[in-house]
């Protein structure tokens, strides 16, 4: 989603301005042409040169720098970008852009663009709360801005409260959000599931497997930035919640079954990447059994087939994790479930399946057509599911 895109990262005099450095490294790792226009206030802060070492491009501090590159070099840096981003922003610059002032590049770019902008303030608790900085917030959504609020925190002046610039994670959610709005899944609506469910033997232990969540995960994030309006249905994971989507937590295969019947009712699309329990206790005990028999037998009943049982019209992707006969039992799981796309990975391949960052999946549709994925990252393969879907989709 990054790659190829013209990113102008406007970096402004507050004391987060260093991690400005974390942010064009990240989306130039990612493919991006950053190009940095820098406050002269924010040149005090972080060096000039500390971002153009990063992003492999000149860095932009004055109004009238790099004129050999840019016959008017704000009007060049606003039409080539495909999406302008503040982080850090000032309530100076806040203030100025709210009042339509231009006088310097930044403000210049800003007003002189046609495309997106996301502004990410960062500063002390009483500039953030104050009236006039929530009042000129309050303008630039309105005009169209989005704002990517500061996070609650320790900050310079040794407050605690609301001003810490927001996760950097967050911030790059957010500019890949916007970018995919025009993407190959605009407009569809997307339920995914993710993680493991956890039936519960008591209060203190249950019964689980091995999922991490990472690839519903990737398959949300994925969805999102083509477009997609995401829900994510999710057991517990020790994963950071994606931004930019409805986030819903749930632990037992019932809940997960009673949060996908809600979800689908207007949906286009159901993943269902999360691995349900297949069994549960039948009588889970109120309170913690403890250690005193050699021994202890559970009776365990079947779990809802959520696949099975959803209705709706909608494309019903599933995911077999098998051990053996891979293409085989997917394909069986694919007609029983009555589903529209499968797919199917070889748990017993140690670069595959639960916990680790890869995946090597067969693809299997509702015409029989196979197609066996190399070795992929968890994103990539989950590029590689929606590229289907889309596909799918259209027919």
């Amino acid at each position: 989603m990054l790659a190829d895109k013209t990113i102008v990262l406007g970096v402004t005099g507050s004391i987060a301005a260093y991690k400005a450095a974390d942010i064009a490294s990240k989306l130039t790792q990612a493919g991006a042409r950053v190009e940095v226009v820098m406050t002269d206030s924010a040149t005090k802060f972080v060096a000039p040169l500390t971002l153009r070492s990063i992003t492999g491009r000149p860095v932009v501090t004055d109004m009238f720098e790099l004129a050999s590159e840019f016959s008017i070099e704000h009007i060049a840096l606003a039409e080539a970008a495909d999406i302008v981003a503040i982080a850090p922003a000032t309530a100076s610059v806040i203030a100025k852009l709210a009042a339509g002032i231009a006088d310097d590049m930044l403000t210049c770019v800003v007003l002189a663009t046609k495309a997106p902008v996301i502004v990410a303030p960062a500063m002390n608790v009483n500039m953030f709360e104050n009236s006039i900085t929530q009042y000129n917030l309050a303008k630039l959504k309105a005009r169209g801005f989005t704002i990517v609020d500061p996070a609650y925190g320790r900050l310079a002046s040794g407050k605690i409260g609301l001003g810490r610039l927001a996760d950097i994670d967050q911030i790059i959610g957010t500019i890949q959000q916007i970018l995919g709005r025009k993407g190959d899944l605009a407009g569809k609506r997307l339920v995914v599931t993710a993680g493991g469910t956890q039936e519960p033997i008591d209060p203190a232990r249950h019964i689980g497997n091995r999922s991490s969540g990472k690839m519903g995960y990737a398959l949300a994030e994925a969805a999102r930035d083509r477009g997609a309006e995401v829900k994510l249905i999710t057991a517990p994971t020790t994963l950071p919640e994606p931004i930019g989507m409805e986030v819903v937590h749930i632990e037992t295969a019932a809940q997960m079954k009673e949060a996908v019947a809600r979800a689908v009712a207007q949906a286009d699309v159901l993943i269902m990447a999360a691995a349900v329990a297949d069994y549960q206790p039948k009588s889970p005990a109120k309170a913690k059994i403890k250690k005193e028999a050699p021994s202890l037998t559970l009776e365990l009943i079947r779990t809802p087939d959520i696949l099975t049982e959803v209705k709706g019209d909608f494309l019903k992707v599933g995911f077999a994790a098998e051990s053996e006969d891979l293409v085989a039992n997917a394909r069986q799981k694919l007609e029983k479930k009555q589903l529209d796309l499968i797919v199917a990975n070889d748990i017993t391949d140690a670069d595959s399946g639960f916990g680790v960052d890869t995946n090597k999946v067969t693809l299997i549709d509702r015409d029989g057509k196979v197609e066996s994925l190399p070795l992929l990252t968890k994103r990539e393969v989950a590029d590689k599911i929606l590229d289907k879907v889309a596909e799918l989709l259209k027919g």
